[in-house]
C-alpha cells in the first residue's frame, strides 16, 4: 500500500497556502443591477439597487424590495413614481396624499429636496382645494389665482364626489379652491419647489399635468406631478457600457464610475472583456492555483 510521508503533505499544504488572495475580492454574482422597478423600465441615469445609475439620482430615486419606484422628497417624505420618460427627461411622481377626482384627502406640505436633481416642470397646474376665506392666495393685490381656465379646473374638481374626503359636497361653490399656473415662488416652501400648506391655509392641493383628452370629465385626468431631470450626467463612459450590454454604475468612497456587467464583473470600461476586470481575474488565479494543487496531489499519491 502506498503511503505519503510528512515531507510531500508539507509540500501541499505550503503550495495550497499560498494561494493568491485579494483582501476585498467580492465573488462575482448575476443580477447586480436590474433592468426594471416593477413595470418601470430602468435605464442611467436611475438604477434599480445600490451602485447603479449615477449617484446623484441614487440619493433620491430607490426601488423598494416589493417593485415600486420611490423618490424621496424633503425630509422622510416620498412620492411614487408612476413612469419615467428618458427622451424627454421627466417623469411623473405621486404625493401619496395629494388629492384626486377619485379620492381626496387633507394633506401635507409638498417640497423637493434642494439638493435633488429634480425641477417642477411648468407644464403642471395645481389647484389648492379646502382654502380658507383669510388664505394669502386670495388676496387681491396677490393676482395670484387664475380666474380664467382655472376656474373651470375647480368646477371640474368640485364636482367630483371625492370633495366629501375634505368636507364638502359636490358641486360646492369653488371661492375656497385657487388654481395656479406655473406656482410663483412666494407660496413655494424651503428652496422654491414646493408647497407649504399650512402657510397658505389650504386642505390639499391636486395636480394635474394632462387632461386625457377630456378637459370635461377630471375622472380622465392625468393627476401627478411632472418633473424634469437634468441631463448632466451623460458620458462616453457610460455609453460604451450601455453598448456592451452593461449597467452604469459607481462605487468606492468616491463613487467613481464602474461599467457593472450581467455575468457580475465589473470593468472600468465595458463589458466586451476590455478595460481593468474586477472581481473575475482574482477568482480565475485562484482556480488556477486550486487545480495545480489538486493534480500535484493526485501525482504524489499515484507515485509515492
Amino acid at each position: 500500500m502506498k503511503t505519503i510521508n510528512t515531507t510531500h503533505i508539507l509540500l501541499v499544504t505550503l503550495l495550497l497556502t499560498n494561494i493568491p488572495r485579494h483582501p476585498s475580492l467580492p465573488l462575482p454574482f448575476p443580477g447586480t443591477c436590474r433592468d426594471t422597478c416593477g413595470q418601470i423600465p430602468i435605464k442611467y441615469p436611475f438604477g434599480s439597487d445600490s451602485g447603479c445609475g449615477h449617484p446623484a439620482f441614487s440619493r433620491y430615486v430607490k426601488c423598494t424590495p416589493g417593485g415600486a419606484l420611490r423618490l424621496s422628497t424633503d425630509g422622510d417624505d416620498y412620492m411614487d413614481v408612476s413612469s419615467i420618460d428618458y427622451a424627454s427627461g421627466s417623469l411623473v411622481a405621486a404625493d401619496p396624499l395629494m388629492s384626486t377626482c377619485a379620492s381626496m384627502q387633507n394633506s401635507g406640505s409638498f417640497a423637493l429636496n434642494p439638493g435633488s436633481p429634480f425641477s417642477v416642470a411648468p407644464d403642471n397646474i395645481f389647484a389648492l382645494v379646502g382654502c380658507s376665506t383669510t388664505s394669502p392666495v386670495f388676496d387681491p393685490d396677490a393676482d395670484f389665482c387664475d380666474t380664467g381656465s382655472g376656474q373651470n379646473v375647480c368646477r371640474g374638481l368640485y364636482s367630483c364626489k371625492g370633495v366629501e374626503g375634505i368636507g364638502l359636497e359636490p358641486h360646492a361653490p369653488i371661492s375656497t379652491c385657487c388654481v395656479y399656473e406655473p406656482p410663483p415662488p412666494q407660496v413655494l416652501a424651503g428652496s422654491g419647489s414646493g408647497l407649504d400648506l399650512p402657510k397658505l391655509q389650504c386642505s390639499s392641493y391636486s395636480a394635474v399635468y394632462g387632461f386625457g383628452g377630456s378637459e370635461g370629465d377630471p375622472m380622465r385626468w392625468q393627476y401627478g406631478i411632472l418633473l424634469r431631470f437634468n441631463d448632466s450626467y451623460d458620458s462616453s463612459d457610460c455609453r460604451n457600457c450601455e453598448d456592451s450590454g452593461g449597467f452604469c454604475g459607481f462605487e468606492g468612497l468616491e463613487e467613481s464610475f464602474v461599467c457593472r456587467c450581467r455575468n457580475g464583473v465589473n470593468t472600468t470600461v465595458n463589458c466586451y472583456g476590455r478595460g481593468n476586470g474586477r472581481n473575475g481575474a482574482g477568482r480565475h488565479k485562484i482556480q488556477t492555483a486550486l487545480t495545480i494543487g489538486g493534480l500535484l496531489l493526485m501525482w504524489m499519491i499515484a507515485f509515492f
